[in-house]
């Protein structure tokens, strides 16, 4: 009898293992296998898969110090992954500048000292043109939108080549919508900046745009941005919300305007080789857990946005929340002024027009 029940324990036990490791039970062929046994089969056959594969540590990075949003970001994809794959895959994550700047941490992603960096989409620009789009004005209504397109299919066209440049493409992050502020004056109107000397970064598509609008663009390096405010060289700035507040240059700031004119993105992006190294299960994890982290970084950044609000509030800072953007729109010519760059390599009308369809 001892011997009858050893043996049917035994049978039960390779059945469960079967079933746990991608084999099926006879009565789970059958129509009436329910939602939840099919859940469950799957999960016991997705950890199994990912238990006969050999561990892996990549390295991650963000010039960002401790305190910066993608730092933030890239210590919570860690969380993520990690505890997707079981462990099986470890990240590595170093930041505030261990491993170089954001150009030299670019660059020795591109070169695989470096398996994945998080850094601002400007820097991309520098050797892959099509992320221009990104900079483009008013592409996006706000920065909800921004992380569905760049996320989405329209984000996978843009960024569809980076395996040329030794890259693949795995998320977009925020970085913040740009406003404007001034020292001197409110501004409500388009109107309103005409002759208003505004900071902005050594960008040719941010000159064209102040310029347009009949500003006086002065393009600086931001740790010059404070003192120019001071001294009168600038008289107001085009930042995101908490940048004032976490680069410390809104002293001298009075009138702060929500016209939400451009977004800025961070990119995460792995090494190509260090890529296709990888099994496609890694892949898979990487890839999702990625724009997960990426939303994670909008949150981030909304929360910061309010706490900058009070802290500038607090120092006397007046804002508009409803500013006249469709002025700023209308002297900028409308859509007319993105044709200014048809001729340019890196501008994809169908990918601008599809982006803009969604806000009529």
């Amino acid at each position: 009898m001892r011997k009858i029940v050893a043996l049917t324990l035994a049978a039960t036990m390779v059945v469960g293992s079967l079933t746990a490791c991608g084999g099926k039970k006879a009565e789970e062929t059958k129509a009436e296998e329910t939602t939840a046994q099919a859940a469950e089969s799957a999960q016991g056959e997705a950890a199994c898969g990912l238990d006969a594969l050999e561990p892996v540590k990549l390295t991650i990075y963000s010039p960002g110090n401790e305190n910066s949003v993608p730092t933030k970001t890239i210590l919570e994809y860690k969380r993520l992954v990690e505890e997707a794959s079981n462990g099986k895959i470890t990240l590595d994550a170093h930041h505030s500048n261990e491993l170089g700047n954001d150009a030299e941490a670019l660059q020795s992603t591109r070169m695989g000292t470096i398996d994945i960096v998080f850094a601002g989409t400007s820097g991309f620009t520098e050797f892959y043109d099509k992320a221009k789009l990104l900079d483009l004005p008013f592409l996006f209504k706000d920065a909800d939108q921004a992380y569905e397109v760049t996320n989405g299919e329209i984000g996978e066209k843009i960024f569809a080549d980076m395996d040329k440049v030794g890259l693949v493409y795995l998320a977009e992050g925020d970085n913040g919508m740009r406003q404007v502020s001034t020292t001197n004056k409110p501004i409500h109107t388009a109107e309103d900046v005409k002759g208003v000397k505004l900071r902005v970064p050594t960008s040719q598509m941010y000159l064209d745009v102040w310029e347009t609008l009949g500003a006086n663009p002065v393009a600086l390096a931001l740790p010059e941005l404070a003192i120019a405010l001071s001294n009168g060289t600038a008289e107001g700035q085009d930042n995101a919300t908490y940048h004032l507040v976490a680069n410390a240059t809104y002293d001298d700031i009075k009138y702060f305007s929500f016209i939400n004119y451009m977004w800025m993105g961070c990119t995460m992006a792995a090494n190509k080789d260090s890529w296709e190294k990888l099994p496609v299960e890694y892949q898979e994890i990487l890839k999702e857990q990625a724009k997960v982290a990426a939303k994670y970084s909008f949150d981030v950044i909304k929360e910061d946005n309010e706490a900058a609000r009070k802290t500038l509030e607090e120092a006397g800072v007046q804002f508009d929340d409803a500013p006249d953007v469709e002025s700023f729109k209308a002297a900028l010519g409308g859509e007319d002024f993105y044709k200014r760059y048809e001729s340019e390599s890196w501008y994809d009308a169908e990918i601008v027009n599809s982006i803009l369809a969604l806000n009529k």
